[in-house]
């Protein structure tokens, strides 16, 4: 079926390209899907006009819902690129884990996940996950196997490494918002301003709400003084001047960096 002929909730061959290759790799930036959208509509359909990736998404999602799988959008906590993943509604993030990863690979990831959620900063040490592996159920690892599947969790974008620290990779908390919440309510966080979870972000020292990064400069983007929007105290981080767009590869740093005359992505 040519996509100009299409009917509404149904999936042309261009529909069915991109939802293969957006399966294999698990999760894309918002420009990246954009090229690969163009690309499955050149491949399949060169005549047809590309549809608007909101509405071409939605299309697609409309046929997968009785299967329970859809594309979720998202934001990178740090700096508010848009990102797309096919997310199972069926089953748990940690069951879809299960066909990559081994009973204690998966408890490891568990104990990773549980370190970084109830973290202040939203990382945990290597130090500290490796420190657990002695509690792992199922085959016993040494720390040095421990090592080489942290490796493994970031290289499936489960996790990102900083300096030794991990943290959730945005796929992961794209997938597992709702698992967290489930399975650690008490210590998960969420952002005051789009009340998503929230990992990484900054806080009030007075009330102790929490912004994501983007939401911080969104919020306070016209502001020459910045005051919290829950007890209105001088808010005391650092603003970032904005989130990501397609022609930005970077958020471009701080006011007080752009004050300094730092250049972008250097602050």
């Amino acid at each position: 079926m040519q996509g100009s002929t299409r009917r509404v909730g149904s999936m042309t061959d261009v529909h069915r390209r991109f939802l293969q290759l957006l399966m294999t790799h698990g999760v894309l930036e918002e420009w990246d899907v954009k090229r690969l959208q163009k690309h499955c509509y050149k491949v399949h359909d060169c005549s047809a006009p590309v549809e608007k990736l909101e509405d071409f998404i939605s299309n697609i999602n409309s046929v997968l819902e009785s299967l329970y799988i859809e594309i979720k959008k998202g934001v990178t906590e740090d700096d508010g690129r848009p990102i797309y993943a096919l997310v199972n509604l069926a089953t748990t993030p940690i069951s879809k884990m299960a066909s990559d990863f081994a009973e204690n690979e998966l408890d490891l990831f568990r104990k990773a996940l549980e370190l970084i959620v109830d973290s202040e900063t939203g990382f945990a040490s290597s130090t500290n996950i490796l420190n657990l592996v002695d509690q792992l159920k199922g085959k016993k690892m040494r720390k040095k196997e421990a090592e080489h599947v942290l490796q493994k969790f970031v290289q499936s974008k489960w996790l990102i490494e900083k300096e030794g620290d991990f943290t959730l990779h945005s796929r992961a908390i794209l997938e597992m918002e709702q698992y967290i919440r489930e399975t650690h309510p008490d210590a998960m966080k969420v952002c005051n301003i789009c009340h998503s979870i929230l990992i990484q972000g900054q806080s009030c020292d007075t009330c102790g709400i929490r912004m994501h990064l983007p939401c911080v400069a969104k919020y306070f983007q016209s502001n020459s003084e910045p005051r919290c929007p829950n007890c209105n105290d001088y808010w005391p981080h650092e603003i970032p001047v904005s989130v990501m767009t397609e022609s930005q590869p970077q958020m471009a740093g701080t006011r007080k960096a752009l004050a300094r005359g730092a250049p972008s992505g250097e602050a």
